[in-house]
């Protein structure tokens, strides 16, 4: 895969089993400075962490999206929310390791979304290094969502 080049697949999940799995969590609030269907600049804060990420509308044919991502200061990111466009989202990341392929690792990340129109949806996505990457499916995992407009939290 190259650099700043991100494959991820999303699921609706249908049960809460994923918790029991999980290993960690944390809280997520985010924004968006530009939510252009060619890109989208959406400012971060995950837990005492924040975060800056330009994204790309999908390259070519396919899954692969630009993805660049940097972290940068708490204080900074807090101003930057405050200039955000409306509808920031509130939601808890739960992360759940998934089998390794060819020698990397892989995990589920679910989100549990706590704020706007989306409150209460819980969607689950693993990146893949290879659009026709092989991943086993956990008995939560429901219907697939990837591509789908209204699914992008930049939708949301």
């Amino acid at each position: 895969m190259a650099k700043n080049t991100e494959i991820e697949r999303k699921f609706l999940v249908t049960s809460e089993a994923f918790k029991a799995q999980a290993v960690t969590n944390y809280q997520i609030t985010q924004g968006y400075l530009c939510k252009d269907p060619e890109k989208t600049i959406r400012v971060r804060i995950r837990d005492a962490h924040a975060f800056l990420t330009i994204k790309s509308s999908t390259l070519r044919e396919g899954l692969a999206k630009f993805e660049w991502e940097r972290e940068i200061d708490l204080a900074d990111a807090r101003e930057l929310l405050r200039l955000c466009l409306p509808g920031a989202i509130s939601k808890t990341r739960y992360i759940i390791p998934a089998p390794p392929y060819q020698g990397r690792e892989r995990k589920w990340e679910v989100d549990v979304f706590h704020s706007g129109k989306m409150e209460g949806l819980v969607m689950a996505e693993i990146e893949l290094g290879d659009e026709h990457e092989p991943f086993s499916r956990p008995d939560w995992i429901g219907e697939e969502v990837t591509g789908q407009p209204q699914y992008y939290n930049a939708n949301m």
